[in-house]
């Protein structure tokens, strides 16, 4: 679990970011003073998280991109697997990024500068993105890679679960 010691707002988030991978000994990359991109090995493949800081907005904005190559040419399938997915999700959606063909989870949080629990909270959204990718990867392998519909898909998915 990524742990975080509560700080106070006084600094660019992704500073924060950097700190807590930065205590995990995860390798990162900071492009800029308002982005920065981890390499996170996951249970299927490795993923990639993004965090780019919006000052303006006072939002930092979290993506989770999931490397599976897309064979189907139906993007219907895409669309309506999104759709079942994101129904039940409570924090962030899964999105498809169509320029480049791979499934990403999303979740922007806005960051008051106040809060003293930032740092916690934002290493929970951090677990939950990875864990929603870990849980959902087979899901879109299946239908973006081997073609199966995706009511199949999940319902096959729910009855393993259980």
């Amino acid at each position: 679990m990524f742990f975080a010691t509560p700080q106070i707002m006084h600094t660019n988030p992704i500073d924060i970011v950097e700190d807590i991978f930065t205590k995990k000994s995860f390798e990162f990359e900071r492009r800029d003073l308002n982005e920065i991109v981890v390499e996170v090995q996951g249970k299927w493949d490795n993923m990639l998280l993004f965090f780019a800081w919006e000052a303006h907005l006072r939002c930092l904005h979290v993506s989770c991109f999931m490397d599976i190559e897309t064979k189907i040419c139906d993007k219907s399938r895409i669309f309506e697997l999104l759709a079942l997915i994101n129904e039940d999700l409570w924090v962030g959606h899964f999105s498809y990024w169509s320029e480049h063909e791979i499934p990403i989870f999303k979740h922007s949080i806005i960051v008051d500068e106040n809060d003293y629990n930032f740092a916690p909270k934002l290493a929970q959204i951090i677990e939950i993105a990875i864990s929603e990718c870990e849980q959902m990867y087979p899901v879109f392998q299946a239908v973006l890679s081997q073609n199966i519909a995706p009511k199949q898909v999940l319902f096959s998915t729910t009855q393993t679960l259980q």
